[in-house]
């Protein structure tokens, strides 16, 4: 498949942001009954903290809690969901008094894995939050915690882990995002979240028949073809019997052979003047100028030609043979999709499909199979003019027997018959070939419409079933995502010279690249194929801030930018919503211009009847890590150095433990 990217030079500072795709994944892992059991809530809220959605599983979490849905595993969930994306000071005093609640319960438990992980966690809550406090012990307990529990907590717990405690797990935790950075094919499977749903097969059905004037119209016809015909022959029987008893079964024998050979020449192929083009559901008036999608529905006909051709061929060689095919196709696909709205990229399968198909069919000799169809066998046309011509011969023996030995008014008859079987038998004719001419179209035209969208059923089904296939799970994008962000902090921290012990906090943005294509799960938070990251540094002496775009796919990085600046050179903190836009954060400097950063794009018209703007809203401004980012701005372009000094790891209320 192709992904072409419309690339834009821009700064990771005042980026603008370009919509290339977008899509939401039909999917159900998020959505919850609202008779579900507390069990199915707990389950959905594990699953939403793993993949990056703490605050929907805090809520999903608690509610299996209230319902009394509880033990071990549950509260440990719960606790990662509390802490999870925070830091000690984001935690409201109401939320450390339920976490200093549930400390106390552990010992009600039954000892079993998830006691001790649990209890390991209120342990590490409580060193962070002391000054001072020797973090060998609980280091050692956190190591002994089996591999599933001991990753869960460093991840979840990774801004509330700070100091010395932090440097002395650091290594660990970049060797293993280093690790998980690039697996399970990565690379080769990004791709497939952003490709859109490929939208359903359609082929364009058959023509309604036209027939029925001319079946209307036979029986008349017919009957006077057949009084004018007996009344001929009956004349000339009565002139010469002889004759005319040898004349009749010639005529009838060069009736029925032109009428068996001739509804196979004319009754299949189509009328004089009337050539097989393509058939389309909405025909337009061909003098109009084609619209934005049909032109890029030939351009994409144009790509795939000319990159799936056969053998032989160069790009423009095989593009000028089929220069009349990809234009009927175009039209046809075009037509068949219009009135849906959708971008060429949804119905791309189609036009892959086709274009293979056309190579398949050049490789078998069958590409101009349809015209060759249609042609009638020499032989069929000459017996169809050699009968016509026996039968107009034969009557017109016959109107001569009738003339050679008759009483006056006999020839006149005769005549009149003669006129009479013409024109009725012309009419006749013309209109039962008319009918089974409309006849064999419709049944041509049915089992056409029959294999194609059979066919095209297939090869979409099958397109589907790759792209489920492929497409990474919201973990997959999660874990990479997190490993992505590691590496950059890791990486800053080298650049800077600075270990977790100079930091008196740090904070993550994760926004949308300056030109993207993005992609969800219904009730998930949008996934970028290109992203900006911007590191924010507190140490003693300013701030230090680094951003960089990312390539999602490959974890490439460019347009990376370097500023520092003092607690005071931050002036001004602001956040903008814009339910047309999204959100933008502004950080006006003393010493520098007003930067806009935008932090999310407006999503409004992509949520489903049964989501609400505000809370996926909240769930990728949470995603973004901009809760806390703004927070911490906000509060230091208020007071200053002050805000940090009294927010510092050297002045937090400890947690401490109950029991």
């Amino acid at each position: 498949m192709s992904h072409e990217d419309a690339r834009y030079s821009s700064a990771a500072y005042n980026s603008t942001i370009g919509i290339q795709a977008e899509t939401v994944h039909d999917s159900t892992i998020y959505f919850v009954h609202p008779d579900a059991s507390p069990q199915e809530k707990y389950r959905v809220g594990v699953r939403l903290l793993e993949d990056g959605v703490p605050s929907r599983a805090r809520e999903m979490i608690t509610d299996a809690i209230v319902h009394g849905y509880d033990g071990t595993e549950v509260r440990f969930h719960w606790v990662l969901a509390m802490v999870s994306a925070r830091t000690y000071h984001d935690l409201s005093t109401e939320e450390v008094q339920r976490l200093r609640y549930t400390s106390g319960l552990v010992r009600t438990y039954v000892d079993d894995e998830w006691k001790e992980a649990l209890r390991v966690t209120f342990d590490l809550l409580a060193v962070v939050s002391t000054t001072g406090s020797e973090t060998g012990p609980v280091l050692k307990e956190l190591h002994d915690l089996p591999l599933l529990q001991y990753d869960a907590i460093l991840r979840h717990l990774d801004l509330m882990l700070t100091g010395r405690l932090k440097d002395d797990l650091w290594a660990e935790t970049h060797g293993r995002a280093r690790a998980e950075r690039f697996g399970n094919d990565r690379a080769r499977r990004v791709w497939a979240y952003f490709a859109p749903a490929p939208i359903g097969a359609r082929a364009v059905p058959p023509r309604p028949s036209t027939a029925a004037a001319a079946r209307a119209s036979l029986p008349v016809r017919a009957v006077l073809f057949v009084v004018s015909s007996s009344l001929l022959w009956v004349l000339a029987l009565i002139a010469d019997p002889a004759r005319a008893i040898v004349e009749l079964p010639v005529a009838l024998g060069a009736g029925l052979t032109a009428a068996r050979f001739g509804v196979r020449w004319w009754g299949r192929e189509p009328r004089p003047g009337l050539t097989p083009g393509p058939r389309v559901p909405h025909p337009r008036d061909p003098t109009s100028a084609e619209d934005g999608f049909t032109k890029r529905v030939r351009h994409s006909f144009d790509h795939y030609f000319s990159v799936r051709r056969p053998s032989g061929f160069t790009s423009d060689a095989w593009l000028a043979h089929t220069v009349q095919i990809r234009s009927s196709l175009a039209i046809e696909t075009a037509d068949l999709y219009r009135e849906s709205r959708i971008g060429v990229e949804r119905v791309e399968w189609l036009i892959r499909y086709l274009a293979e198909d056309a190579r398949s069919r050049h490789n078998n000799g069958t590409l101009l199979d349809q015209h060759r169809q249609n042609r009638t066998p020499g032989r069929t046309k000459v017996l169809t003019v050699a009968a016509l011509a026996v039968l107009v011969g034969t009557a017109l023996a016959a109107f001569g027997t009738v003339v050679s030995g008759a009483d006056q008014p006999r020839p006149l008859w005769a005549f009149l018959a003669v006129l009479g079987a013409a024109w009725s038998g012309q009419a006749t004719a013309s209109g039962w070939l008319e009918v089974r001419r409309e006849e064999h179209r419709l049944a041509r035209e049915t089992q056409e419409y029959s294999e194609q969208l059979t066919a095209r059923q297939i090869a979409h089904q099958s397109w589907k079933s790759f792209l489920d296939n492929a497409r990474p799970s919201e973990l997959e994008m999660e874990t990479w995502l997190t490993c992505d962000k590691t590496s950059f902090v890791d990486e800053a921290l080298q650049h800077h010279r600075l270990t977790w012990r100079d930091l008196i906090t740090h904070t993550i943005l994760v926004a949308p690249g300056p030109s993207y294509k993005r992609g969800r799960v219904r009730g998930g938070p949008w996934r970028y194929s290109h992203y900006v990251f911007r590191l924010f540094l507190f140490t003693q002496d300013g701030i230090r801030e680094i951003s960089s775009e990312f390539d999602f796919s490959d974890a490439t990085r460019r347009n990376e930018q370097r500023s520092n600046y003092r607690f005071d050179a931050l002036t001004s903190v602001q956040v903008t919503e814009n339910a047309d836009i999204g959100y933008d954060l502004e950080l006006v400097l003393t010493n520098g211009p007003t930067r806009k950063i935008r932090v999310k794009d407006a999503d409004a018209h992509q949520l489903a009847p049964t989501e609400d703007s505000r809370e996926i809203a909240e769930i990728n401004l949470s995603a973004a890590g901009s809760t806390h980012t703004f927070r911490l701005l906000e509060g230091i372009a208020a007071d200053g150095k002050s805000w940090i000094e009294r927010h510092g790891p050297d002045n937090l209320t400890p947690f401490q433990v109950v029991g």
